[in-house]
């Protein structure tokens, strides 16, 4: 439900910015705000869950995420879109890092690979799920409806919580609002500036200097939280090559993936004439890959490493977008976009659980709640980034003033697509070829107070293991 809501609206922007009379700038926050909120809060989301129950606070979550798309639902405006939007994305950051943080609970650790395969192949499934739904709910009943069928999910997902999951808790760690305040204000900065920067120029004061703050209080983000006796992201996690590779290269694949999206689905109504529903199903063989790719990946991983996995997945991707924006022109016809748009999801699907194993695999078990969280956080920016850059790449050539206009605009949008795939493809040839286990006298004292119950102590004993094994070298 989270991952869809991030797609779901592709479909329906040409039908929002029509009802609402929103310019590329007000769409394009349509997206931003919910993932630039996910992005910001998960951290902050994961420390809460470690403290108060984590299945506590992921029904807070589910809670806080219906009672915001109804507001979406209800919206008279764009801007009132938007700021509902922002408040869906706190209730989604509940409950994405406490989703994976309740899966190590409940999983033995044999058996954790292929968990985080099927993970990653239902958070997948979400990407042929999203664009089709959302196109049947605009073409049959009316855009608002993408939002109200999230509250009959949620009210079901709370009852299964309460019922069928066990509470488990972490290190209760203090919270740290000064830490929160830096990365959030450093985010927002860095966002605005992409996002306002083909309009208000890149030289201008406003992006100049709104850039330039994102990154100092990037800057101090890090100072603080080297400094923190307890910090929000323990920094030496970085020190970890496969951490380090995970997070960077999730950034760039759901940059280059979500900023991909944002333009398909409407090159497909606005370049070719699809309806919205047509514009779905057109986009279902590059979705489908994503569903079923995960899972065989997530069992391979183990056995050949997480380099292979991250280096062709991407690479796969960066060559599957340069394909569409050099065949890409109105009237195409659609038989020419399958074979790119398969080659597009194997390589996203293929991809995506290795960086999950690098990031998660690597970690101490006692820090695999802030692990987590880091991962979801940079995935989130990724994608706030990805569809900024995208966008900028698309407003510098293109409009919507015409099919031809906004064909131009969206070759050069693939061609960004493509970069950003490359450079997550470049950081996966410096990750290990496997990751080490956790030794098992070392999870048994590190893991007691993790969580509460002792079948859970005895399940998260291994998370660290979750994706491969084997030596740290080259």
């Amino acid at each position: 439900m989270v991952t869809l809501d991030s797609l779901v609206v592709t479909s329906a922007l040409g039908a929002i910015r029509t009802a609402l009379h929103a310019s590329i700038e007000e769409l394009e926050w349509t997206v931003t705000a919910y993932v630039l909120t996910f992005a910001v809060l998960l951290m902050t989301a994961a420390a809460l869950g470690d403290r108060f129950g984590r299945r506590r606070m992921f029904i807070t979550g589910l809670a806080v995420f219906a009672a915001a798309s109804a507001g979406c639902a209800l919206a008279p405006d764009v801007g009132a879109l938007i700021a509902a939007r922002a408040v869906q994305g706190a209730g989604a950051a509940l409950l994405m890092p406490l989703a994976l943080a309740l899966l190590g609970a409940a999983i033995p650790a044999d058996r954790r690979s292929k968990a985080l395969g099927v993970f990653a192949g239902v958070t997948g499934l979400a990407v042929p799920v999203g664009p089709l739904l959302g196109g049947a709910i605009v073409t049959g009943v009316s855009w608002p409806w993408i939002f109200w069928i999230n509250i009959p999910i949620a009210a079901v997902l709370i009852s299964l919580a309460l019922t069928r999951i066990d509470e488990s808790f972490g290190p209760k760690a203090r919270l740290d609002p000064g830490a929160l305040l830096l990365v959030t204000a450093s985010a927002f900065g860095i966002v605005w500036a992409l996002v306002r920067g083909s309009k208000a120029g890149w030289g201008s004061a406003e992006i100049l200097s709104t850039l330039t703050v994102g990154v100092l209080l990037a800057v101090g983000f890090v100072r603080w939280q080297r400094r923190a006796v307890e910090p929000m992201l323990p920094m030496h996690l970085f020190a970890s090559r496969a951490f380090s590779v995970g997070n960077i290269a999730i950034f760039f694949e759901w940059g280059s993936a979500l900023g991909a999206l944002f333009f398909m689905a409407q090159f497909l109504q606005t370049g070719l004439g699809f309806s919205p529903v047509r514009a779905g199903l057109a986009l279902m063989p590059w979705g489908a890959t994503t569903f079923i790719v995960p899972q065989i990946a997530g069992v391979l991983i183990g056995r050949m490493g997480v380099r292979p996995f991250i280096v062709a997945g991407l690479g796969l991707h960066a060559a599957a977008m340069i394909w569409i924006a050099v065949i890409a022109e109105p009237g195409l016809a659609y038989q020419q976009l399958i074979a790119p748009l398969i080659v597009s999801g194997s390589g996203v699907a293929m991809s995506l659980p290795a960086t999950q194993s690098a990031a998660l695999g690597s970690v101490a078990p006692q820090y695999v709640g802030k692990a987590s969280g880091a991962y979801s956080t940079m995935r989130q920016l990724g994608g706030a980034f990805g569809v900024a850059v995208v966008v900028a790449a698309f407003a510098s050539t293109g409009s919507y003033a015409s099919a031809q206009t906004f064909n131009s605009g969206f070759t050069a949008a693939m061609v960004a697509c493509a970069v950003l795939s490359l450079a997550g493809a470049l950081s996966g040839l410096v990750a290990p070829r496997r990751i080490p286990p956790t030794r098992p006298s070392e999870t048994t004292d590190q893991t007691a107070h993790l969580v509460s119950g002792p079948r859970s102590d005895v399940r998260n004993s291994a998370w660290s293991r979750a994706a491969g094994s084997g030596s740290d070298a080259m």
